[in-house]
């Protein structure tokens, strides 16, 4: 948006609607600071004063984490498969997914292909807690997966675990 003409237009939203969308999100994720009762006057900017938001307490609170929350668990599961192998991976991991995801402790399962390269992958598998992740290790269909691909492997996979930051654990 920085450096848009006073004359450009946003789908749905006109110019100074997305300039205050903008600014209220550079306030918020680019310091500490948030705004209060922002009036947006289009040659001035934010008309009000800011003020300080108090002090964090730790790292989860900057990502609306409470103190007692807990994040979710995603794991993004990277699959190189050999070229010869990719209709029976893909058969093979839809059935595991299509399971997966009636399991309680897991948020979502998705599968998706690269678009360069059909022989790689990503799982990216959102777990409620890290003892849902265990427990979905523990269930026939994993070990069925992960012994029925074992094979079409072109190399290892590998998982990178990360925390979620948004959307809320109870929006999922």
């Amino acid at each position: 948006m920085l450096g848009t003409p006073r004359n450009a237009k946003m789908p749905g939203y006109g110019l100074r609607a997305g300039l205050t969308i903008m600014r209220a999100t550079l306030g918020v994720f680019g310091s500490s600071r948030k705004r209060s009762g922002c009036r947006f006057d289009s040659n001035r900017g934010c008309r009000e004063s800011f003020r300080q938001s108090p002090p964090l307490r730790d790292e989860r609170e900057a990502v609306g984490w409470g103190a007692e929350a807990k994040p979710m668990l995603i794991v993004h599961v990277h699959v190189h498969v050999k070229p010869e192998s990719v209709a029976d991976f893909r058969q093979t991991t839809l059935e595991n997914a299509r399971l997966s995801v009636q399991e309680p402790g897991i948020a979502g399962f998705d599968v998706i292909e690269q678009q360069d390269d059909r022989t790689r992958f990503v799982l990216i598998e959102v777990y409620r807690s890290p003892a849902a992740a265990a427990a979905h290790k523990g269930t026939a269909h994993y070990a069925k997966w992960r012994d029925e691909v074992a094979d079409m492997m072109a190399e290892p996979r590998h998982g990178v675990k990360y925390n979620d930051v948004f959307p809320e654990p109870q929006d999922r």
